[in-house]
């Protein structure tokens, strides 16, 4: 089978596609013929190893993991004999985390027990691969603070993966939303849900005169010190980043009522983005579609910052 291989950290050039082994499925696994898989921000800081701190998991001088990629949606080819939640012939799509699962092949093996469910019937594959990592990590946030109509959220960095997802997530809960993004991005944005936008490169969000129950930071670019003011008593500041946060973290509750918010995982949540898939409250956001051969284009335009949702690798037949 083809995948995108590589044997140290460093840029996309790094990168090459090869033949290897198609793996076999373990008693509780499933074997998926992959048709599309997203480039993400998490996969590039796997594909060059920064910051360094993810070299402790990912593997200190070579990274234990040749094959990129952390998403997929494909088809099930092949089970293991344990499984019962799936079998030969469904569409399934699935998230393996920040750390990576080698998604960035033809095939790949997947416990029935982690991040896996079948497709909704209403999208294709490449669409299905754009409700994958940004949405996972955006509907984490969001329905552990639990947000209700009539609420205000601040959104940094609206147009990408995780904050076009935070965007349509809180309008569905009924909340308030004020965008940040690119001014060329406004109608854009205002279709996705948006109340308030607010240009990034005319404007600075942080002297916005509102206060919100939430802010935030879908690109990991700002810190809870610089946002602190607009929020309102209780009020949350979710990252998406930056290891300053994590000291935030852990100081902020000591400074007043506002915090950081601490991400706790739980599977149902991909079960939810189907359900709200299938009803037609998110609809995922597709920049561009690259083959898996040029899939270091793929991985220096994600790099740039400029993508708008989901940048996306769809395997050959």
């Amino acid at each position: 089978m083809k995948a995108a291989v590589r044997s140290k950290y460093g840029s996309p050039d790094v990168l090459r596609i090869q033949d290897i082994d198609k793996p076999t499925p373990k008693d509780d696994e499933v074997l998926i013929r992959v048709y599309a898989a997203s480039v993400n921000r998490s996969d590039y800081h796997v594909l060059t190893g920064l910051p360094f701190v993810m070299r402790f998991f990912t593997g200190l001088f070579k990274p234990k993991l040749k094959v990129t990629g952390s998403d997929f949606a494909g088809e099930v080819e092949a089970i293991g004999i344990n499984v019962r939640s799936f079998k030969i012939g469904d569409k399934v799509m699935g998230f393996g985390g920040g750390l990576g699962t080698g998604t960035h092949a033809q095939y790949v093996t997947f416990s029935e027990n982690k991040r896996i469910v079948s497709m909704p019937g209403n999208i294709t594959y490449e669409q299905a691969a754009a409700c994958l990592e940004g949405t996972y990590y955006a509907v984490i946030g969001i329905n552990q603070l639990k947000p209700s109509a009539g609420q205000k959220a601040l959104v940094y960095g609206a147009t990408g993966a995780i904050g076009s997802a935070h965007v349509q997530f809180l309008k569905y809960y009924g909340v308030y939303i004020t965008a940040v993004c690119g001014g060329e991005n406004r109608e854009l944005v205002r279709s996705w849900g948006a109340d308030k936008i607010i240009d990034y490169k005319t404007e600075d969000f942080t002297k916005d005169k509102e206060q919100y129950d939430f802010v935030f930071d879908s690109v990991g670019k700002s810190t809870f010190l610089k946002c602190k003011h607009l929020l309102k008593k209780n009020g949350f500041y979710a990252p998406s980043g930056g290891a300053v946060n994590l000291f935030w973290l852990l100081v902020a509750p000591l400074l007043g009522s506002k915090k950081v918010l601490f991400i706790k995982d739980n599977k149902s949540n991909l079960s939810f983005i189907k359900e709200l898939i299938e009803k037609g409250n998110f609809k995922p956001v597709v920049d561009r579609i690259y083959p898996l051969e040029k899939i270091a284009e793929a991985f220096t335009y994600v790099a740039s910052g400029q993508k708008i949702g989901n940048v996306i690798i769809k395997m050959d037949d």
